[in-house]
């Protein structure tokens, strides 16, 4: 099967010989499992994902979602894909049986559903957000709810979405307008207008399940007054079937320069009295349960952004190795015949930071989903409580770090292919305008770093900061005693050194004055991914180099490049963003003290 999607040797690589993802079926939730049904399910997300998602990227990307006659109306190549993913469990793989899911560990499932988003992200992003919902849902509704929504959105009959911002406060939620008023028969009244809502109306589904931030009329003010409401497009019958419409209006369709086949949309809640909405869990405890379906649709941003800079490096890897162009620089003379453009330094250079980017945010974001796994079904409770410890601390690096660095993979792809690289004849424009998104969607750069500089690090008095470095230090060891690693290693430690002595001086300077200490957060960031991706790297280094002396797997080459890779990033962009650090020491004042009038 032909696919430009993702490595295979780097997919087998990372979950066999890095992460040893077969030690999970000795969880009685695995036991069915072995590495042969996950490399089946990992086969067909592949055939599906170039066979049934891919050819028609191009075609939604050109044809974007139109309103006509008072419905959405999409290509038919979406409905037939999304079909497709339902039919052969892959839309919900980490479910249960019973729910119509293979029951696959975290990490496979993962790997699954990024195959298709690299194939097609704006199709498979309605299918993701359903999942996101539905597990919510799961996680903190009634029974009646689990079987009245839950259950038919895993099973593909119902989508879902997340209806947070508004259109005066953006990502600033305490300021949501939106309101809940309770009702005689026990649900409640939702009136506001919301925006920016994907997969917010279409025709592909039976039903759409809104789940709805909101406010009770006897909130508090602030984050605190919130509450979650499910507020379905079709009221749902007690027997399941569906009822009258509910009051819930499409005002409008945004168009954006990226993921153009998902249907992005102005929603208008209650214009006709209200819409019914149903109160998940207790009142004023919508922000911390629609955390839930956040930190998953993050962490699902962060793949994203891994896969779409996956397949723009293999479409510019090809290209550079089937163009022919210019000389070596020792050949004088005009009429001997031109190289492969991947013979010029320039171009190697820019495969090797693309290839550093996405196989090192690949790295983070599998090893972030064996944590999932880990926190759930690990025997000891003390590695459970670890392992949840650590994903929380991750997950803002696994949704900004590959949306920022991944993204430039798009940008040097297009570089790749010089002047034929920004035209519509190839795909790389495409990805890159798909992965633009991305350090938007969730929560931007910024808001990220703020969360992991201000609650991440310092959450159970940096338990779980300790930890990860812990675990960093013990990879260190390891490679000093290596003497093809030594040198890596030495990088590594400084890079820590550093991310240790910053991190310190901001913590305690955080507790007199944030705002000075968080100024720079989108840099402490981008200095804390670093350095975990090229712990990650190390890892991967030391791994290769402990197969190519033991015959492994994979061909020599293989493990030759990781090598080079995990060199090529402990040289040229770890180094990057760490030689900013005494701005961060200082907790310089630049962006502070720049006055408003004088822009």
């Amino acid at each position: 099967m032909s696919q430009k999607i993702v490595s295979t040797d780097d997919l087998a690589f990372l979950l066999y010989e890095l992460l040893d993802v077969e030690r999970f079926v000795q969880f009685p939730r695995y036991a069915d499992h072995s590495r042969d049904t996950f490399d089946a399910a990992i086969e067909l997300a592949l055939k599906v994902g170039a066979e049934t998602f891919a050819p028609h990227n191009a075609l939604c990307d050109a044809n974007e979602p139109t309103f006509e006659n008072g419905k959405v109306v999409i290509r038919p190549e979406v409905s037939a894909a999304l079909d497709v993913l339902r039919d052969t469990g892959l839309m919900a793989a980490s479910q249960d049986y019973e729910r119509g899911g293979m029951q696959l560990p975290s990490v496979i499932a993962q790997t699954c559903i990024g195959i298709i988003k690299g194939a097609n992200v704006s199709t498979q992003a309605y299918a993701g957000l359903t999942i996101a919902a539905s597990n919510l849902i799961m996680a903190h509704g009634s029974e009646e709810y689990k079987k009245r929504f839950a259950e038919p959105m895993m099973a593909g009959r119902f989508f879902g979405t997340m209806c947070l911002t508004e259109p005066h406060a953006g990502s600033s939620l305490a300021d949501i307008k939106s309101r809940a008023v309770p009702a005689e028969d026990g649900s409640y009244r939702i009136s506001g207008n919301k925006i920016f809502i994907s997969a917010g109306d279409h025709e592909l589904s039976e039903n759409i399940v809104h789940l709805v931030l909101a406010k009770l009329p006897d909130a508090p003010p602030g984050v605190k007054g919130i509450s979650l409401f499910i507020v379905p497009k079709y009221l749902v019958n007690e027997d399941g079937s569906l009822g009258e419409r509910n009051d819930v209006q499409l005002a409008g369709l945004i168009h954006k320069m990226g993921y153009r086949g998902t249907t992005s949309t102005m929603l208008n809640f209650g214009e006709k009295g209200g819409a019914v909405g149903y109160l998940v869990g207790e009142p004023h405890q919508g922000l911390a349960q629609m955390f839930h379906m956040m930190n998953e649709a993050r962490i699902g941003v962060g793949l994203g952004s891994v896969m779409l800079g996956y397949t723009g490096y293999l479409h510019a890897l090809e290209y550079a190795r089937e163009r022919n162009q210019g000389r070596p620089l020792k050949e004088r003379d005009p009429q001997s015949p031109m190289i492969p453009i991947i013979e010029h330094a320039d171009v190697r250079r820019m495969l090797l930071a693309q290839k550093a980017f996405v196989e090192g945010g690949l790295a983070l974001c599998l090893f972030t989903a064996t944590l999932i796994d880990e926190k759930k079904h690990a025997e000891d409770p003390l590695a459970r409580e670890e392992a949840a410890g650590l994903n929380d601390l991750l997950t803002p690096i696994v949704k900004s770090w590959p949306s920022q660095f991944c993204l430039e993979a798009n940008s040097l792809a297009i570089q790749v292919h010089g002047g034929y690289g920004y035209t519509r004849e190839y795909p790389v424009e495409q990805f890159y305008r798909d992965n633009r998104l991305n350090p938007i969607h969730e929560g931007t750069h910024g808001i990220q770093g703020q969360d992991l500089l201000g609650r991440k690090v310092a959450m159970a008095d940096g338990k779980y900061y300790q930890a990860l470095l812990g675990r960093i230090r013990t990879t260190l060891s390891e490679c000093q005693a290596l003497a093809e690693l030594k040198d890596g290693a030495q990088l590594l430690g400084n890079a820590l050194a550093t991310l240790e002595e910053v991190t310190t001086a901001l913590q305690a300077l955080r507790k007199s004055d944030p705002e000075r200490a968080l100024a720079n957060a989108y840099l402490y960031l981008e200095c804390f991914g670093h350095v975990v991706v090229g712990w990650l790297w190390l890892r991967q280094a030391q791994t290769a180099l402990a197969s190519l002396q033991s015959g492994g797997e994979r061909p020599k080459a293989f493990y030759q490049g990781k090598l080079h890779a995990c060199d090529y990033f402990l040289r040229y962009e770890l180094p990057k963003p760490l030689a900013l650090a005494n701005v961060l020491r200082d907790a310089d004042r630049t962006t502070l003290d720049m006055p408003v009038e004088c822009f």
